[in-house]
């Protein structure tokens, strides 16, 4: 009651008379003028109840028509303020406190960018206030680097562990090493003097049949080590599927498919959760142990991003926004990317490419800053003991010529083959899973893959030994000193090399059984990685697909050369391989075959080229690279304009909308607006005629993600839009802490509640919550136009309105069906919201 007499005494204190009925819209402004004129009161009311004071304010606030200061009444103001708020008006703050999205539904990404533009405001301007306050506004400030400084050394630090574990279970298959059996084959040679430089073999490193007595060479120990070579390779499959299966499903796969769609605005509850992480990092290493034609460089970027998405929820900045968040998992990203080929450049244009769909500037800097961080942690670890991030970085010394664009051009010819042949089958074949009983069994159909593939890879030394190894060397240029099959030439000694053999001359036996041997390991990769990619284990493709176009490479590498050593006069080879010298490396060409596979494969174009740049380091084989890998794409082309992971999304009904497809049809808004004709009218909400036990029934009986506003259902004049969560949400806080609120209590979304408030029940104000300025379009508006606005602006619906009444509401699974629909596929296929 003090409080009223002291609220009466100063509404007539010149300080009130001076505004002059002229008072401010804004709720900060107004609450200023109210915490003047009554101090004592704003301080003994809490952040909410200052609502009803702004509403009667507003309300019963003076203008130009002459009334009079004594024509308002205090008391419905008053008596609020003696009793609980009876009219819940969100508050910035509760709209802030929303933004929890169902699983399996797209973001708003307008509304959180929003939301995140209202709370910079509010810090901005509390940050004038004190000390305290501007530490907290400089925090969220820099939050963002301090994030991903967090994530790159995280990254960095998950890399290290799986490469160093990967390498010495991969070893495992074939021996140990007894004096230290947690060192793997390279490892264990290092100290020793009879190290052999091609299959680095030494007394220290025994294989199984060593280890159980037998030394000689025979059928026997032959047979012993293939038998246990498989036995491994079950052992390490077995375990990785099963961890899969019981802890983390999320966990299979290569998982850039999902995360772009999660970067496109999706929701997947738990598949960047901890456990993902943990599964993940663990099943990748055993399931490239165990010999499968996959790698772990794909499933590098969905820990990455496992990690990014743990940080972000350190931040509340990110982690209660979900638009926020996309920037932390973008730059997450890129540093998978980083560590997994050594490319934090080529990291940072995958994410910008590949798989981010809203990639501001600020964005792009903190993305390169989290790479440079994960790259420089894992050079520290320093996992494969050569001073690099990866285990088949070359060097290479030797210029290439002019006359090689052609086979340069051949080999993209033959990746945009292999890329179509491969992306074809495999969607084959994973359909062929999806729809018969064979998916129930995902355990049986490891175990079973990997049998063939470890029964038909050990004869094969260059399809027994782990995939990197394979492409470090065909990498690899031939020196002085190697004796591997592949630089087995029938070569003269060379004064100038200290009468050591020149690595350049007629192909000998050694190179002839090796050609053999890459030819079948090319079959043999090509196909197992169909049936591979796809099973419940973590599996990446880049590595599959580079080992490919690697074989490829150095097969048509080896042959021009020996063309060049045997025909040196012919025109192509005149001035380049003029007496005898060596114009031709081998080496270059299984790089560009890798590039030109994995671009067939992938789509992959310009973040592909300066990965391989990376892991080159040198400039001048830039222009072959790009030769390559763009011949390859324009090759996949023409027999299909999916890559593989966007053939993965639309396999698995993900609602992507690709920024990258044209739409060249001629229909307009009205062809594909719902409701069509013969279905229910549009479900609406009025803006001032329906109580709570109404909003909670049709909530009830409704699965929509949100309605629109409207005047009346006679008149259809668009109002705005709630959101489904935000109305629960309110109506059920409401039923909480407000006593008066009702089942009859009637719902305003107006700034003006009607009649007296003291009279029948208390009602409810949710204007705050209503969005008022919808995207809405005409009935006529081309599709094109209404795409690219889902597309650039993210958007969750559109309303469609005629003269300014509502007609009906465009989604974005709509858009997804009429595309389907057009290009002759399954409109059901879009299976989410």
């Amino acid at each position: 009651m003090e409080s009223k007499k002291l609220l009466e005494e100063d509404m007539s204190t010149p300080k009130y008379e001076s505004m002059n009925g002229g008072f401010p819209d804004d709720d900060d402004e107004l609450l200023d003028i109210a915490t003047e004129i009554a101090p004592e009161t704003a301080s003994t009311t809490s952040a909410g109840s200052n609502q009803p004071f702004l509403a009667w304010f507003r309300r019963t606030r003076l203008d130009a028509s002459g009334m009079s200061q004594d024509d308002i009444s205090l008391q419905p103001f008053l008596n609020s303020c003696e009793s609980s708020t009876n009219i819940l008006d969100s508050s910035e703050e509760t709209m802030l406190e929303f933004g929890q999205y169902d699983d399996f539904h797209t973001i708003d990404w307008v509304r959180d960018i929003s939301r995140d533009r209202l709370r910079h405001k509010q810090i901005s301007r509390k940050s004038k206030e004190s000390c305290w306050d501007l530490i907290k506004g400089t925090h969220d400030a820099w939050s963002g680097w301090l994030c991903v400084l967090l994530v790159g050394m995280a990254a960095g630090l998950f890399a290290g562990i799986v490469d160093i574990g990967a390498s010495w279970m991969s070893d495992l298959k074939e021996g140990i090493c007894p004096e230290a059996f947690w060192l793997n084959k390279e490892q264990c040679c290092w100290g020793s003097n009879d190290t052999t430089f091609d299959d680095r073999s030494c007394s220290q490193w025994l294989t199984w049949s060593q280890l159980f007595g037998i030394h000689t060479e025979n059928a026997g120990t032959y047979i012993l080590d293939y038998i246990i070579y498989v036995l491994w390779a079950m052992s390490f499959s077995v375990i990785a599927v099963f961890l899969v299966r019981t802890l983390a499903p999320y966990a299979c796969g290569s998982g850039i498919p999902e995360i772009k769609t999660i970067l496109s605005g999706f929701i997947i509850r738990g598949y960047l959760g901890k456990w993902t992480l943990i599964i993940k990092s663990v099943t990748m290493m055993l399931a490239v142990s165990a010999g499968l034609s996959l790698g772990k460089e794909g499933p590098l970027v969905h820990v990455a991003c496992c990690i990014g998405n743990f940080f972000s929820y350190l931040f509340p900045k990110y982690g209660r926004n979900e638009a926020k968040k996309r920037e932390i998992l973008s730059a997450a990203s890129a540093a998978g990317v980083s560590v997994a080929f050594g490319a934090p450049i080529g990291g940072v244009l995958f994410s910008l490419e590949e798989v981010s769909y809203y990639f501001p500037l600020k964005t792009m800097w903190r993305s390169f800053f989290c790479a440079l961080v994960a790259a420089f942690i894992l050079r520290s670890i320093n996992p494969f003991g050569n001073s690099h991030l990866v285990k088949f970085y070359v060097e290479y010394n030797t210029p290439w010529f002019f006359f090689e664009l052609l086979p340069f051009i051949l080999l993209g010819v033959f990746g945009g083959l292999y890329g179509a042949f491969f992306n074809k089958f495999n969607l084959k074949w994973c359909r062929f899973r999806k729809k018969t009983r064979m998916g129930l069994f995902p355990i049986a159909e490891v175990m079973i893959v990997t049998f063939v593939t470890a029964l038909l890879a050990f004869p094969n030394p260059y399809t027994r030994e782990n995939t990197s190894i394979l492409i470090q060397r065909l990498f690899k240029d031939c020196g002085p000193v190697d004796d591997s099959d592949l630089c087995d030439y029938n070569a003269t000694y060379a004064p100038n090399l200290n009468n050591r053999r020149n690595p350049y001359g007629e192909a000998g036996t050694g190179v002839q059984n090796a050609m053999w041997q890459l030819f079948l390991a090319l079959i043999l990769k090509g196909i197992l990685t169909i049936f591979t990619f796809g099973m419940k284990v973590p599996a990446g493709l880049f590595i599959p697909s580079m080992a490919v176009g690697a074989i490829a490479g150095r097969l048509i590498g080896t042959g021009v050369e020996q063309l060049a050593f045997n025909f040196p006069d012919w025109i192509l080879f005149d001035e380049a391989c003029a007496g005898g010298q060596r114009c031709v490396t081998p080496g270059l060409y299984a790089m560009v075959g890798a590039a030109a596979a994995l671009g067939g494969v992938t789509r992959m174009t310009v973040s592909l080229v300066v990965i391989m740049f990376e892991l080159t380091g040198g400039l001048q084989y830039i222009i072959p690279i790009m030769a390559a890998v763009m011949t390859s794409k324009w090759v996949g082309d023409a027999f299909g304009k999916e890559g593989i992971y966007d053939a993965h999304i639309h396999l698995n009904g993900y609602p992507f909308l690709d920024a990258k497809e044209e739409f060249k049809h001629t229909t307009i808004a009205a062809d594909i607006m719902r409701p069509r004709r013969g279905d229910p009218p549009l479900v609406v909400i009025e803006q001032d005629n329906m109580t709570v036990e109404e909003l909670e029934t049709l909530l009830q009986e409704e699965d929509y993600n949100g309605f629109p506003v409207v005047v009346s259902k006679e008149t259809q004049l668009l109002v705005g839009f709630v959101l489904r969560r935000d109305l629960s949400h309110a109506l059920d806080e409401a039923r909480k802490a407000q006593d008066g609120v009702v089942s009859n209590s009637r719902v305003y979304f107006t700034t003006h509640v009607p009649g007296p408030l003291d009279v029948g029940p208390k009602p409810l104000k949710l204007k705050k919550m209503l969005d008022q300025s919808p995207f809405t379009i005409t009935d006529q508006t081309p599709m094109e136009v209404v795409i690219d606005m889902f597309r650039k602006l993210g958007l969750r619906q559109c309303l469609v309105t005629h003269k300014g009444r509502l007609l009906g509401i465009i989604t974005k699974k709509d858009i997804l069906r009429h595309i389907a629909t057009l290009a002759n596929q399954d409109p059901d296929s879009i299976q989410f919201l």
